[in-house]
């Protein structure tokens, strides 16, 4: 089979899932997807979403198979299928056991955010009114994570837990999807000084695509978005950079809901950006699914990044940052 010219990896999406999306990751040449099995599930709930995903290497498996490793990324690519890699949202799956993140990691995850907008055991979010810093378990936490090779993952966390957990971290750590709070003040997108100590630490930040994300949301440009992408890199190092697209493809607007409510309120918690309306914004009109990816690798040469330059950006940035990480640290 040919090799695909470049590889495509997408640092995170939680989409309905179904065929015709696999087969549309295929015919974007999307090699690797770090997908969402968690936000709010205790560890029992996550392992029955790993079971549908089981499910579904089975039944859809000429398009899609489990990634575990940068190797399996690459056998992905060389065959023509995306590699599908587990990831939570939130800490939950772990619940108030420092032994379940190894048990996490060998079931398949190899990312885990500390915390999703909440206060979590772990570290504060990015809704809450006052940030603590990384907790007492939430220094145990990562320093266990880093032992079995599971990437901490601060998209949804406040800026000094974020900045500690960058600090207290003896591997680099992810932010899979956010952007520059300096281009669009979303509650969820980084600070410079957040950003600067992430590429100083080695660390990568997977650009979202989720238009409450963007400047001008729904109606953002693709220009805009590539502009900012070339700051960032002046900020940060190009090396350091991915996309995270946030694509919720085909998803009910009733599952803002769980994603903003999940157990641990009655009333309805609306999130940023929404105006007081619960549901998902229409995705601006360069970006509506995994055929579209080509579209983004355009618009970066077309604010003058190099071709090696997008080819790091598109999916090989993310790879190495795969291989650097997904593997159990040296004794």
């Amino acid at each position: 089979m040919t090799e695909r010219p470049c590889l495509i990896i997408d640092g995170l999406q939680y989409a309905k899932w179904s065929e015709r999306i696999f087969r549309e990751m295929h015919d974007g040449g999307v090699s690797a997807v770090h997908v969402t099995v968690s936000y709010w599930e205790d560890f029992r709930e996550a392992v029955e979403r790993l079971i549908e995903w089981n499910r579904r290497f089975e039944t859809h498996g000429e398009l899609i198979m489990p990634g575990r490793t940068a190797e399996d990324v690459r056998r992905a690519q060389a065959q023509g299928k995306t590699a599908i890699i587990f990831g939570a949202q939130n800490c939950s799956p772990i619940e108030d056991d420092i032994g379940l993140i190894q048990v996490v990691h060998d079931l398949g995850l190899r990312f885990m955010q500390l915390s999703y907008n909440n206060q979590s055991l772990l570290a504060t979010g990015c809704y809450e009114r006052e940030d603590s810093g990384i907790t007492r378990m939430g220094r145990e936490a990562i320093r266990e994570m880093n032992r079995v090779g599971l990437v901490i993952d601060m998209s949804h966390s406040a800026a000094r837990s974020t900045l500690e957990a960058i600090e207290l971290s003896q591997r680099p750590i992810a932010i899979t999807h956010a952007n520059p709070h300096d281009w669009h003040a979303a509650l969820r997108n980084k600070s410079p000084d957040v950003l600067r100590a992430l590429g100083e630490s080695g660390g990568m930040l997977g650009f979202s695509l989720y238009p409450h994300h963007l400047k001008d949301g729904s109606d953002c440009t693709l220009r805009s978005f590539c502009e900012m992408a070339a700051r960032t890199a002046d900020l940060m190092g190009v090396e350091r950079l991915g996309i995270g697209s946030d694509l919720c493809q085909d998803q009910p607007n009733s599952v803002v809901e769980w994603m903003r409510n999940g157990t641990w309120t009655k009333s309805l918690d609306y999130g940023e950006g929404s105006a007081g309306q619960a549901g998902f914004p229409p995705q601006q009109e360069w970006f509506r699914g995994n055929l579209d990816f080509g579209a983004v690798a355009q618009g970066l040469r077309d604010v003058g990044f190099s071709e090696g330059d997008v080819r790091k950006i598109m999916g090989e940035n993310w790879l190495d940052f795969f291989e650097r990480s997904f593997g159990a640290a040296a004794a």
